[in-house]
């Protein structure tokens, strides 16, 4: 089915008044020329008039019948007081695709941009390409220099940017960019974080609405918000700087003299007045990491602030503004938090519109081999001295990198430190296996010391090697943990059955709970000697 064409546009004041000398169709006039087009039948064209313009309307209406009569001209008047004011133009246009009835089924729609002022032009590019004026652009042309027909040229512009090859590699590339510049450049293999970091690249630069980063310590949450500023920078989506807080190293007073800032002798000890960072960050970014460990008070004026734009900085009755966008990190589940009394329910609900949980390391192992490489470029740009691994070095790094039962309990700090601590010792650039086994021990040495005393793998290492529990399940570490535990606290193995057997014994004739216990403790290898003989405590 073929769609009527209908033409909207400004009856051009200057562009459509007919020669003043000779030939009234010797010159180029704009609405006219469009419905001269041979190759562009218009069915209905809808001109916005202004009053103080009638007779000149009425002068293109005959004009445009008689070079094409099968076209309908319906005029809108108006009388704008400014055709140069922007809001009152584009309160009008956007009055007038409010009061008009398309019909996108039966009709297709041109916004002609080349009459009117030059606002009221931009006004019905915005409105088209918000699609308020379901159309495309009309855009027309005089003749050249040598050219002697009236009609001139014009051509049909579509906003659906998609349909432009070349646009769209362009933005692709673009997208692409901006993907690598928030991973640091860094060839990410893991599917779900790639994902993860295309949604944070789209929000990013769609929006100035608060995000919220939760996650690990050492995830790289304080890494990612300096990227996304970095990238609105580049983008010129904002002015300001970026401030950075921890707020678990500020408490009390000091925390909201040093978010909202203090007026001169608003408490002992301010002899000066001070900002505050919320308002050092106007028209920036301010990232508050770890904001689960602000008290309550600085929680209701930080709720405030996102909303209206306004506080009071500690010791003033007067508001200071601050328009800032902010990046909220933490390693807490703020909604348990909140459960337990610790933080605002209202203020979760406002930051966390657009929340992104950050994996950790061990739940992203296909990213290691390119951290690894990130970490020694990292190294050669700071040190000026290129490191490498030999090849056995780099295996037996991986294996144990990607091993399950290695924790990465820090992270991405872990595995910077350990690349910085061999790079940094190693012998002609090179990192050999020795200094491999060397950097394994010591993080395994530092992962158990940061062990709580009654942990599941504390107990197991009593009795079983690092390989052994690794081979085991988290359900069966658990189990076979209280198990060692309440062994290592009887006085035989008889005793521990009964505390361990103490409610399914009562249902036996005859309970033989140390032959039980020795049963399951031979499944993982152990014999009652060697909870005896063990160094748990």
């Amino acid at each position: 089915m073929n769609k009527s064409r209908v033409v909207i546009g400004f009856l051009g004041t200057q562009l459509d008044q007919p020669a003043k000398r000779g030939d009234r169709w010797s010159g180029w006039r704009p609405s006219i020329a469009v419905c001269q087009q041979p190759d562009l039948i218009v069915d209905r064209f809808e001109l916005l008039c202004d009053r103080r313009h009638e007779k000149l309307a009425e002068s293109v209406v005959a004009d445009i019948r008689s070079v094409s009569p099968e076209t309908e001209v319906r005029l809108h008047w108006n009388q704008l007081r400014d055709p140069w004011d922007f809001e009152e133009v584009y309160a009008l246009l956007h009055q007038f695709t409010r009061d008009y009835s398309f019909d996108a089924d039966h009709e297709e729609y041109l916004a002609h941009i080349t009459t009117g002022t030059h606002v009221a032009q931009i006004c019905l590019f915005l409105l088209t390409e918000s699609r308020h004026l379901p159309a495309a652009l009309l855009q027309t042309s005089p003749p050249n220099r040598s050219g002697k027909d009236p009609r001139g040229v014009y051509s049909v512009i579509d906003l659906d940017l998609s349909r432009y090859d070349q646009l769209a590699s362009r933005f692709q590339a673009e997208h692409q960019e901006g993907l690598s510049f928030l991973k640091s450049g860094i060839e990410t293999r893991n599917k779900a974080f790639n994902q993860l970091i295309e949604r944070i690249e789209q929000v990013s630069l769609a929006t100035r609405a608060p995000i919220l980063l939760s996650g690990p310590t050492g995830a790289g949450k304080s890494q990612l918000a300096q990227r996304i500023f970095a990238l609105k920078r580049h983008r010129q989506q904002v002015a300001g700087p970026l401030v950075e807080v921890n707020c678990a190293t500020i408490r009390g007073e000091q925390a909201m003299s040093t978010l909202f800032g203090h007026v001169k002798g608003a408490f002992t000890g301010a002899a000066a007045a001070r900002a505050g960072l919320l308002k050092s960050a106007d028209q920036g970014v301010l990232f508050l990491d770890e904001i689960g460990e602000l008290g309550s008070d600085e929680q209701a004026m930080l709720l405030r602030a996102i909303e209206e734009k306004t506080f009071l900085a500690v010791g003033s009755d007067d508001a200071t503004s601050s328009d800032f966008q902010l990046i909220a990190g933490t390693n807490r589940d703020l909604h348990q938090e909140v459960g337990r009394g610790n933080f605002r329910e209202d203020l979760l609900a406002r930051i966390n519109l657009w929340s992104f949980a950050m994996p950790g390391l061990a739940q992203r192992r296909d990213d290691i081999d390119p951290n690894i490489e990130f970490e020694l470029q990292k190294f050669t740009t700071t040190h000026g001295r290129k490191v490498t691994f030999n090849k056995e070095a780099r295996k037996k790094f991986i294996e144990f990198a990607h091993d399950p039962s290695t924790p990465w309990k820090a992270n991405f700090r872990d595995l910077n430190a350990a690349i910085t601590r061999m790079a940094t010792l190693s012998p002609g650039g090179r990192i050999t296996t020795d200094m491999v086994d060397e950097e394994i021990q010591r993080l395994r040495c530092s992962w158990r010391g940061s062990e709580k005393p009654d942990s599941h793998a504390a107990t197991l290492r009593s009795v079983l090697d690092e390989n052994q529990i690794a081979q085991l399940d988290r359900f069966d570490q658990a189990a076979l943990a209280e198990v060692i535990k309440v062994c290592s606290q009887s006085s035989s193995l008889s005793a521990a059955g009964r505390e361990l057997f103490q409610i399914s014994r009562q249902s036996k004739q005859r309970a033989n709970d140390a032959d039980r216990l020795r049963k399951y403790l031979a499944k993982f290898g152990i014999q009652w000697s060697d909870i005896a003989a063990g160094e748990f405590s």
